[in-house]
């Protein structure tokens, strides 16, 4: 099975986690304070904590930001459920706004419609790895003094108008999940360049604790205070070894998702059943998911026929993904339900992921293309 995609980890991966597993720091150490300084340099933020996991990392920001009980985050439907799950957990409620029906990313004018006096944040979501419209929607955040949070699990090494996904928010997410650009197995990092945000998740990713060991160590000291409520969030330095050999090879990952994007591009060129998502001109797309949306009308076919046909063909398609609003735990808590971002539902139900990772070569995508069009045909 060709997976819709998969880590590529190498032999000095392997090494770098070998030689932290023979030092003296496992977990709060040098190589964890060493990768965020490296990533934040690479997105040309200030600031940035690495967490457990991307989904963690959702928290911290949703927690920085001070979303508490009563407080709306808007968002997009089109999205793992993570991202709304995160305010959730901080006692918000997310407030879905539909998208635009050609990039399925957040649409700001939709957004303005959606603001109330109860609107803490909005969360962009950069669905596949095409970063949103930060421009229209900073305006937004701005005039209304809200926060504006990137999810950029799929957009690392992405560009908005030339600026790097990690410069376009007051907070930035990142996911380091092994079919993300690059892995830490799991892991996240929240970028930003307000030092008083990166202090606030600095605590929360500890429990709530105004210090770490090694800061204690440092001082000759035992004493800390738990300040507020948090959670251990924190990420060990095997992880971030591994993260930091990964991270090197980035501009290879990036550009090889860009050539299999261009190819299959190329492939469905002219195709009236089969539609890539487009693609902005003022973007640099960093292709964690490769989109396409298919008229199952016209080719009187249903999704789960085509997704069965090819997965016998021993493709391993995907659906990213399930409208939030849709969930069963969604539709419980918060009333929602069919009708409610109808851009959203329609093209959910004519997307499919194709494979697309960094070792996928040209056989394996001429696998995926023809078992996609004669499927179609």
């Amino acid at each position: 099975m060709i997976p819709y995609g998969k880590q590529f980890v190498q032999e000095d991966d392997i090494q770098a986690v070998i030689e932290v597993l023979r030092s003296d720091w496992l977990t709060t150490g040098p190589k964890v304070t060493e990768f965020e300084k490296l990533v934040a340099e690479y997105v040309e933020a200030k600031h940035a904590v690495a967490v457990s996991s991307g989904t963690a990392a959702l928290h911290c920001a949703m927690y920085a930001a001070g979303v508490s009980p009563g407080d709306e985050v808007i968002a997009p439907p089109i999205t793992f459920a993570a991202t709304t799950n995160a305010v959730i957990y901080q006692g918000g409620t997310p407030v879905f706004v539909d998208v635009d029906p050609n990039t399925l990313l957040l649409d700001p004018v939709k957004v303005e419609e959606k603001i109330s006096c109860k609107t803490k944040a909005i969360i962009a979501v950069d669905y596949t790895g095409h970063p949103c419209n930060y421009d229209a929607l900073k305006r937004i955040a701005d005039r209304h003094g809200i926060f504006l949070i990137a999810d950029a699990c799929h957009s690392l090494g992405a560009k908005f108008k030339g600026k790097k996904a990690g410069t376009l928010a007051d907070m930035t997410v990142f996911s380091f999940h092994p079919v993300k650009h690059i892995t830490t197995g799991e892991g996240g990092m929240i970028v930003t360049s307000n030092l008083a945000l990166a202090k606030r998740i600095q605590q929360f990713r500890n429990h709530g604790i105004d210090s770490d060991y090694r800061q204690r160590e440092r001082e000759g000291s035992w004493y800390y205070h738990m300040v507020d409520l948090g959670y251990n969030y924190r990420i060990s330095d095997i992880q971030c070894a591994l993260g930091i050999t990964q991270l090197k090879k980035l501009p290879a990952f990036l550009k090889r998702r860009r050539e299999i994007a261009g190819y299959y591009d190329k492939c469905l060129l002219g195709m009236k059943s089969i539609r890539p998502l487009s693609v902005s001109n003022d973007v640099t797309h960093a292709y964690h998911l490769y989109v396409v949306r298919i008229d199952f009308k016209s080719l009187g076919k249903q999704r789960t026929t085509l997704f069965q046909q090819l997965r016998e063909k021993e493709i391993g398609v995907n659906v990213h993904y399930i409208p939030v609003h849709l969930h069963p735990y969604y539709r419980r808590k918060l009333g929602t339900g069919r009708g409610l971002c109808p851009i959203a539902e329609t093209a959910y139900e004519e997307i499919i992921s194709l494979p697309i990772f960094p070792a996928l070569d040209e056989n394996k995508m001429n696998q995926c293309i023809d078992a996609l069009i004669l499927s179609c045909a």
